[in-house]
């Protein structure tokens, strides 16, 4: 049975295949394969660009344009004939190698130079390298999605400032906020984790088998192969690691994981907190039509894109958690175990992505239903005990705690109870209409204000 949406392994393949695209391009086996394609070319040109290498002379502009035009033009036709090379070679870098060699032999310059294709290099040199390019062009396409998501959710902050709202620590109602004051909590723990992912930045070497130039040095003495090398990956917009083994270490991409890791658990944070104000009627659901929310009860507006996103991105940490954990152990100079995660990590990625589309068109569909709220707030007047007892520590009233706690604690109590308590205290007069005067629906410190200076 040959692949297809109906018979992927991967939902990500099959079911939510559209919603991936975006990211085919660039973590898909082809995506890797252009970039190994980008790097032997990079490298090869690098080469010629060496004065001490004689035996690659500068190429002319024919040749640097048919070099150009190898990695502009390659397509899927390309990679199969790279894996066809790789069915006989048993290794993938090699037969990047071949292929590269076989596309450039009608061209005597470049023919002439074929064995200087992979030169000095070990497979990791270009692993590594197209690994940060993927990682580098992999970031502006999933951080797009992130920012969407912020930027939706600081204009709902902003629209909804001065919406006041119950809160409810332990589960059990709290001290008074606004809605929009909630959403701009999770705008700026977003702005904190995306600066963090967007810190990070790719790593890359190109040292030979472990790290040392030793063949580099025997081949070329005279070349300064670790200014070439550093030359050479910084060209490619990648920041270069000078210390190595076989393997760039992979602690940068452990780092950007965790990163991304931490961006989704914000968001899974968000998802369960939003599910819970749907179920308490703070927010409606726009219906979209033709939908369906239960095969047995028509009434229902589930809260599926939510429950969407939670999943998606539990299944997105599972690996990226995997992968930060893994990457940065090797047995010595290498072993295999990175390569064989790392073909992961636009599954993982790719989860992600999931989870912010379903996200965003959740976000998309919430209506807040200021009456549900407003009768939460109405119906609970002892969170302003906070308020009394603490004013009541200021004018030096013995117990305050004590005298509020037996006046609210587990029971509700109604607004005239309350002020009854309030006018039999010994405080000034000026603080006792202040206390008056405060209902649960304004008891909001500077939620609102807060709430207001959210920016993106």
């Amino acid at each position: 049975m040959s692949p297809t949406p109906l018979t992927a392994l991967s939902p990500l393949d099959g079911r939510y295949h559209g919603k991936v695209d975006a990211l085919r391009d660039i973590f898909s086996e082809f995506g890797l394969i252009k970039r190994r394609v980008q790097v032997e070319l990079a490298w090869l040109k690098a080469l010629s660009g060496c004065a001490s290498i004689a035996e690659v002379p500068v190429f002319s502009s024919e040749s640097t344009a048919q070099l150009d035009q190898i990695l502009a033009e390659f397509n899927e036709t390309q990679a199969e004939a790279v894996k066809t090379i790789e069915a006989t070679t048993n290794h993938d870098v090699k037969a990047v190698e071949y292929f590269l060699k076989e596309t450039i032999k009608d061209n005597p310059e470049l023919n002439a130079v074929g064995e200087f294709v992979h030169f000095g290099c070990t497979s990791e040199d270009i692993n590594n390298l197209a690994h940060a390019l993927m990682i580098r062009d992999g970031h502006r396409i999933m951080i797009e999605h992130y920012e969407a998501i912020r930027d939706a959710l600081a204009g709902l902050a902003k629209e909804h400032a001065e919406q006041p709202m119950l809160s409810r620590t332990h589960g059990q109602a709290a001290t008074p906020t606004t809605l929009g004051k909630e959403l701009a909590n999770v705008v700026m723990r977003l702005n904190r984790q995306l600066a963090a992912a967007s810190d990070i930045r790719p790593l890359g070497k190109m040292n030979g088998a472990v790290g040392n130039y030793n063949a580099h040095r025997v081949a070329y003495p005279d070349v300064d192969w670790p200014g070439l090398s550093e030359q050479f990956v910084t060209g490619l917009g990648i920041e270069w690691n000078s210390y190595t083994t076989q393997i760039e270490p992979h602690d940068y991409l452990a780092a950007y994981f965790d990163a991304i890791a931490r961006l989704n658990q914000v968001l899974v944070d968000f998802s369960r907190d939003i599910w819970s104000y749907i179920a308490l009627g703070y927010f409606k659901q726009r219906m979209v039509e033709g939908e369906v929310g239960s095969s047995t009860m028509p009434h229902k507006v589930n809260p599926i894109d939510f429950e969407n996103a939670e999943g998606n991105f539990g299944l997105a940490n599972a690996l990226l958690n995997h992968l930060s954990q893994k990457l940065p152990v090797s047995r010595w100079q290498r072993d295999l175990t990175d390569s064989t995660v790392l073909r992961n990590m636009g599954v993982a990625l790719g989860y992600s992505q999931l989870a912010l589309v379903s996200l965003s068109r959740g976000i998309g569909k919430l209506e807040v239903a200021p009456e549900p709220i407003a009768r939460d707030l109405e119906s609970a007047w002892e969170v302003l005990g906070e308020a009394v007892q603490t004013v009541m520590r200021r004018y030096g009233v013995p117990e305050p705690y004590e005298k509020l706690k037996a006046l609210t604690r587990g029971q509700r109590l109604e607004a005239d109870t309350l002020k009854s308590f309030i006018l039999s205290l010994d405080i000034p007069d000026d603080a006792k209409e202040r206390l008056m005067s405060l209902t649960p629906d304004t008891y909001l410190g500077y939620a609102a204000d807060l709430a207001k200076k959210t920016t993106p």
